[in-house]
């Protein structure tokens, strides 16, 4: 056995997960105290949903990635599949925490969505055959636990050809094929659900007078890069301890490539929603920027600066370091950038959920807490990845496609 098949999990890795776990637990007392049991409940219950929802859809972006890859018969992933294999574990924890998360603003008298309570408002009752708790209870615990299931079945796929080699090439056909069915069926769920319907109960939903065509391709095109954006950083770290050996800079360039090209997706997203609807300039639509770009005429709404910051982080960051070739292959640029795109699509979360819930004002505090829980999540993630990639060996082995990505070339 290969001295650096497994991952072994350095005790200042292990210090540092705990470390942030502890600052989120930390932070998550705190806000409950400050802001749970004051006027305002909805502020801890939308920080809570923020990090909760944007952590859970970026790990579970990884399985995304290795399901659309394995559609598209690509063999380039393999050198480091683990990698995306090990943060897709962190869907279990994360996604039973946001069950509860999203299961305690409906049952408890949070008043966070509105159209629990419509009281006579002819459009959240027009909505209600959509937008009514049981609905809402079930289809997130559905959607939570088949990502878990479907993906762990994608995962035993992987690893069943570590210690059983294929005896001859129709038995490789043949279990290209059983990947081909299981990643077809998770790509069809995942559409089904952050595509479409996810984004609109968990989100978008905060206000219920308002919807967009374009919303849950948005938050999709947003975890997604940022979900990319993790995988180079867990890769890179793999590489500066010396793991990952077949792993070379014609994969972090594609991966590179990945994190361009889908901000620019973002951007297009961003673009056309916001242009429809300054154009349209229906009331309707309209209130949505309102307290993200302009309170009243001209005047700048509260969350102004966090609308426009976030912009620049996940459009003309990415578009002006990313371009070039080089930049796609140094560690240095992928790690500054990686952190920069996760942060930036994070703060864009925290606009899309706080702008609809606390519209007059940005509660630093709030904010500032909000940013401890995001550590507990990233401790968990961190915690999840280096206990799976240290029980499986870190290269897929006896993979038909293994080859391929030894010799790739981009």
């Amino acid at each position: 056995m290969a001295s650096r098949e497994f991952f072994e999990i350095p005790k200042r890795y292990k210090t540092w997960s705990a470390g942030l776990i502890g600052v989120g637990a930390l932070s998550v007392i705190i806000a409950y105290i400050a802001y749970g049991r004051g006027e305002h409940p909805q502020l801890f219950w939308g920080a809570l949903l923020q990090n909760s929802a944007f952590f859970l859809l970026v790990v579970n972006a990884s399985m995304f990635f290795i399901c659309a890859t394995t559609l598209a018969m690509g063999g380039w992933q393999m050198s480091f599949r683990r990698v995306p294999e090990a943060i897709s574990t962190a869907v279990v924890p994360i996604g039973i925490i946001t069950a509860v998360v999203c299961l305690l603003i409906v049952l408890l008298p949070t008043h966070f969505y509105h159209w629990q309570h419509p009281d006579g408002d002819k459009i959240l009752e027009f909505k209600k055959g959509f937008l009514n708790t049981p609905f809402y209870i079930t289809f997130t615990l559905l959607t939570i636990v088949l990502w878990i299931v479907l993906g762990r079945k994608m995962r035993a796929l992987s690893q069943e050809l570590d210690n059983n080699p294929l005896p001859n090439a129709e038995a490789g056909r043949k279990y290209i094929f059983k990947n081909t069915v299981w990643a077809s069926v998770f790509i069809a769920w995942f559409g089904l659900t952050t595509m479409s319907t996810l984004p609109w109960f968990w989100l978008m939903s905060i206000d219920a007078h308002w919807y967009s065509t374009m919303y849950s391709w948005y938050t999709f095109a947003s975890t997604f890069v940022s979900g990319m954006a993790l995988i180079a950083l867990f890769v890179i770290y793999m590489k500066n301890k010396g793991y990952l050996e077949y792993t070379n800079n014609e994969h972090l360039h594609d991966i590179g490539k990945f994190m361009f090209a889908f901000s620019i997706f973002w951007t297009y997203l961003w673009f056309s929603q916001y242009m429809l609807i300054w154009y349209a300039n229906i009331p309707e639509e309209t209130v949505y920027f309102k307290s993200r770009i302009s309170a009243q005429g001209h005047d700048s709404g509260p969350y102004s600066g966090i609308f426009w910051l976030s912009f620049v982080i996940n459009f003309l960051a990415p578009l002006l370091l990313l371009m070039r070739r080089g930049a796609k292959r140094n560690y240095a640029s992928m790690v500054f950038m990686a952190v920069v795109i996760i942060f930036g699509h994070w703060l864009d979360f925290y606009q899309m959920i706080f702008a609809s819930i606390d519209p007059t004002h940005v509660n630093k505090g709030m904010f500032v807490l909000s940013l401890g829980i995001a550590a507990g999540f990233i401790g968990i993630i961190m915690n999840s990845v280096g206990n799976a990639m240290s029980k499986t060996p870190l290269v897929a082995k006896n993979h038909p496609f293994t080859k391929e990505s030894i010799i790739h070339h981009t």
